[in-house]
């Protein structure tokens, strides 16, 4: 039983970690991600490709397993969503509360709220599939 959390728990001990390092965690790689930002605009890339979107993105990225996860320990999607939408808040109170050099956002809700719900979908998508695969089998 402890195998079928142990990456699940180990995820959400991650996401604590740094939900609430001290420190942002892109604060090292901001001049990286500049000089890669001109890069890609010099290259094509549309100008809404900006720092926002990257951040934005990755928290949605960052939250799609929890998603996932939820789903599957929950079983039921709007439980998982809505799970993952308290998570997220209680994230950000706490980064507002307890860290003064982290900034605690509505954008962050709303990214990390959106990775969580789409990865509830991934979750219900797969196992409506694998569900739908395994009955179609003949049984012997």
């Amino acid at each position: 039983m402890l195998r079928h959390w142990a990456l699940p728990l180990l995820y959400l001990l991650a996401m604590m970690v740094i939900a609430f390092w001290p420190v942002t965690v892109d604060s090292s790689a901001g001049p990286e991600l500049t000089r890669t930002l001109h890069w890609l605009h010099a290259h094509g890339a549309p100008a809404f490709v900006n720092y926002e979107f990257v951040e934005f993105s990755a928290n949605v990225i960052f939250f799609v397993p929890l998603g996932i996860f939820l789903g599957a320990g929950l079983r039921r999607f709007w439980m998982a969503a809505l799970a993952g939408i308290i998570v997220s808040g209680l994230i950000e109170i706490g980064q507002l509360l307890f860290l003064p050099n982290r900034f605690a956002t509505l954008t962050d809700v709303v990214a990390n709220s959106l990775g969580c719900v789409l990865g509830a979908a991934i979750w219900v998508a797969v196992s409506k599939g694998y569900w739908n695969q395994k009955a179609s089998k003949p049984s012997n």
